[in-house]
This record gives C-alpha cells, structure tokens and sequence, in this order.
C-alpha cells in the first residue's frame, strides 16, 4: 500500500478511536472492498458469527472481502461510485442499525477506500423511525411472500454465492446491467445459473416491481413457439380458445423476458423476434392487431452463437441486438475457491428438506470435490450433494462418501478401499464408469448415423439438442457446427 494511503487509512483509525464512545462499530474497506481494519467491539461481529463463517477471532476477517463477513453490505457501491451514504438503516441478523459510509480518497481525489460506522444506541433516539421501518418491513415481508407465486423475480445479487475473482466480477457486471436497459447476453455451460443472474439483473433494476418471465426456448416445440411467444387470437386455429391468449411478450409488459437457451430458436422466428425487438410490437397468431409491449430482454445460452452466426445457424443482426451486454458466466472447475461455500450451502439446504441435521465436509471430502471436472458445473454439485445424504449416513461427508456417486471417486487402499487402478487391472470397472462409456459410445454411433447432425442424433436418443451439446462437452467430443 502506498505511504500516503497508510497515512490516510491511519488518521481514519484515528479519527474512529476518538468517537469510539458514539459507535458501535466501525470497519475501513481499500479500494478493493476488502477489510482492512475494524475496531475491537464491532456490532457485526460476534462469536456466533464468527464461528459460522469459520474464523476464531475478527483479526480473522481482516483481508476478506467485506459481502464475506456483511453480506447485504453496500460498501461496494460506496467504493465504485465515491458516492457517501450519510444515513441507512440496515438489518443485520437480530440488529437494526444506523450506518454511515463515507468513501476515501487520496490527494488526487481518487477513491482508495470507503469507511462504515454505526452509531451507538441510535434505536434509542430514532425508535419512531426504527418501529416505522420494522413495520414496513413486515409488510415487505408478507407482499414478498404473496408475489414468490406470481411472476416476480425470486433472488438478488445477494444470492449469487462465492468470492472467488470470477464471481466478484459476476456481481460487479450484474450490478451495472440493473442500472442499464439495454439487452443482456448471458454466456456459459449447462448449470452454471444463468437464470438465477436473469433473475438478479431484474431485480436491481428500475423494472423490479414489473413482470419477470422466463421461457426455455429448447423446451418447446417448434410449431407451438410463436403462439408462446406473441399470443393468440380467439379462433385462430381448431380448437383455440375464445377468449386471447397473451404470448410471453404481452405477460412481460414493462418488466423483463428472459428468454432461455436462445440458440435453439429456428431461424423463421429469429426473424419475428428481431422485428419485435426493433418495433416493439407484436402481432397475435390469427390476429391483424398489432400489440406495443416495453420489454427489457435478457437472453442465455450455453451455445457457440458467434460460431452459429459465421455457420449460418443463427442470425446475425439478431445476435448483434442481443450481445450488447454480454456476461460470460465462470464454469464451476474455472472457480474452485468457491467449492467450499457452495458445497456447505447446499448441504444446509438438503439437510434443512430431509429433517436431518446438517452434515459438515471432512477435508478430505473437499479435496476429493476440488479434483472433480464439474461438467454440470454448480446444479451437479447440488445434486452430489443430495444423493451423499440420501445414499450414505453419517454426522460428517468423507472422501469415501462419494465411492459410488463421483466417477473414479473410489478412496485410495490406505483408506480401506479398493484403488481404482486395481480394479482395472482386474479386469473389472465401476458402474458408473461403464455407464458413461456406454453413454459415450450410443451418442458417438447416433452422430455417425445421423452424419453430424446434432438435432436428428438428439431426437434419435430421445434428448433434446441442449442436453446433447451438455453431453458433448461431458465426454470431450468435438462440438461442430451442424452441416
């Protein structure tokens, strides 16, 4: 750290150690959101807290980033923006604090860091406004809960979990994408939650209180899209309603369309939605009305498009009206720092639906997950996690725990197990080895069959394209464009 931003980060220790008697807590973040120093009564840390997110003293959260030890924390906001925050009343487990954040700058003006206190027995003063707020937010509460059925956006930034380099940038970019309203691109594998992010820029936009729709576009068949899309008109076919049927365009109106698996769209109606994105309407199957719709679009997909667009497969003005934002989604092996936390979340959450306690991972139960490729990324480690408590007991997960579910995941002989390699030679191969073999070789013999068209080898193994391409990767054959 340079001399003169020590001497800054000093005085500001200084100036918090001479109003010491007013707060009730006080933490001094650089300029890249990590903590730097916090004075020894902190209100937000505690021994209960500490113990959750596994350190044994504050001194311990010195150096983490500071959503690690405050989640809902906006001191991010305060660093990115050099914008202050003179009074907000925040809700910190049991709490109900008064904070104020102040950034920090050099000589030059440049934001160095950002420093947060809250005051003391502020409740004591302001209980009016404190009671004011807590009923609000009971009513918060219950309209929450009254809109978790309808189309409305379920997480937040808040619930994108890690702090790994790639997903701090994740959050920095959804963050950004809720102040704009321009089109999203969402990129990434299978089960890397490209959804949830939808749902995240949603909600940290002006559009939050509107609509959310999501649609998969690869889970509809192709002769029913444009009715699901722009709607239907009464009579506009044998047996369609006589009342309309509003599309996905219309049900969105003023919020957000996330459209799902964009790549598998068929080019005739990559042309419709081009012309609804470009006019802002749309016309009803069967109908000669046109409809104007304000829709804010955020698009994912875990295909190639620009490799689409040069094959021909996918429009290209429609791909340059949709990549004007695009954000590429970390591949769970390209952020292993992560394991940890999000296998002890969902551990929680598997023992919290089954009525178990929560079993914690052994270290060596870790490493073992941190040696795996991870192809279906973070949904197939919430599913490893699931089958380790409904196939195995115990009041901690082991390395040996994951024998049968992991690929070659069998515990070395100093364990108690067989080594794999032994049972190879042998002559014998763990079931679920053969099994992927097997997979391996159905779908290589269906593409030989097919001539490397990937929609015909799908439909003959009775997948759809997407899972086919997810297969793909899995096994490490080559994704081609289709001929």
């Amino acid at each position: 750290m340079p001399t003169d931003q020590a001497e800054q980060f000093a005085a500001a220790r200084t100036l918090m150690v001479m109003i010491d008697e007013m707060i009730d807590g006080a933490l001094l973040v650089d300029k890249d959101v990590r903590i730097v120093w916090s004075n020894d009564k902190h209100v937000w840390f505690n021994e209960k807290l500490m113990a959750q997110l596994g350190f044994q003293s504050p001194a311990d959260a010195i150096g983490q980033p500071v959503e690690r030890v405050i989640p809902h924390s906006r001191m991010r906001e305060v660093v990115e923006t050099g914008r202050s925050m003179p009074l907000d009343i925040m809700r910190y487990g049991e709490h109900t604090l008064l904070v104020s954040r102040l950034p920090l700058r050099d000589e030059q003006g440049e934001v160095i860091g950002a420093l947060a206190f809250a005051l003391k027995n502020s409740l004591t003063y302001l209980r009016p406004i404190a009671e004011r707020f807590n009923k609000l937010q009971s009513r918060l509460t219950r309209v929450e809960q009254e809109l978790a059925a309808s189309r409305a956006s379920k997480y937040t930034v808040e619930n994108l979990i890690g702090f790994s380099p790639a997903m701090l940038e994740v959050k920095r970019l959804v963050r950004r994408a809720g102040q704009i309203r321009s089109a999203v691109l969402l990129l990434g594998e299978t089960g890397t939650g490209k959804e949830l992010v939808a749902q995240s820029i949603h909600a940290g936009s002006d559009r939050a209180h509107r609509p959310f729709v999501g649609v998969n576009t690869a889970a509809i068949p192709e002769n029913l899209l444009e009715a699901e899309f722009f709607g239907v008109a009464p009579g506009a076919y044998t047996g369609a309603g006589r009342q309309p049927r509003p599309g996905k365009f219309q049900l969105a109106d003023g919020g957000t369309l996330f459209l799902d698996e964009i790549g598998d769209m068929p080019l005739p109606l990559q042309a419709k939605l081009l012309r609804v994105l470009q006019e802002r309407e749309v016309e009803p199957l069967g109908s000669d009305k046109v409809v104007k719709v304000d829709v804010r679009i955020v698009a994912a997909t875990s295909r190639p498009l620009a490799e689409m667009v040069r094959s021909g497969a996918f429009r290209p003005d429609l791909y340059y009206r949709l990549n004007v934002f695009p954000i590429q989604l970390p591949a769970l092996r390209d952020r292993r720092d992560d394991l940890e936390i999000l296998a002890s979340l969902f551990s929680e959450r598997v023992a919290l639906s089954l009525d178990q306690p929560m079993r914690d991972l052994t270290p060596p139960a870790l490493d073992r997950l941190r040696r795996h490729d991870w192809p279906g990324n973070v949904r197939e480690l919430a599913n490893i996690i699931e089958q380790v408590y409904v196939r195995t007991e115990g009041e901690r997960i082991t390395a040996e725990d994951f024998a049968d579910i992991l690929p070659g995941a069998a515990p070395d002989a100093h364990l108690g197990r067989s080594n794999p390699s032994i049972a190879v030679a042998d002559g014998k191969r763990p079931l679920a080895v053969a099994m992927d073999d097997l997979e391996r070789s159905l779908i290589l013999e269906a593409l030989a069959g097919c001539r490397g068209n990937k929609l015909e080898a799908a439909r003959s193994l009775g997948l759809s394209r997407t899972n086919l391409y997810a297969k793909l990767r899995k096994h490490g054959i080559p994704v081609q464009p289709d001929e």
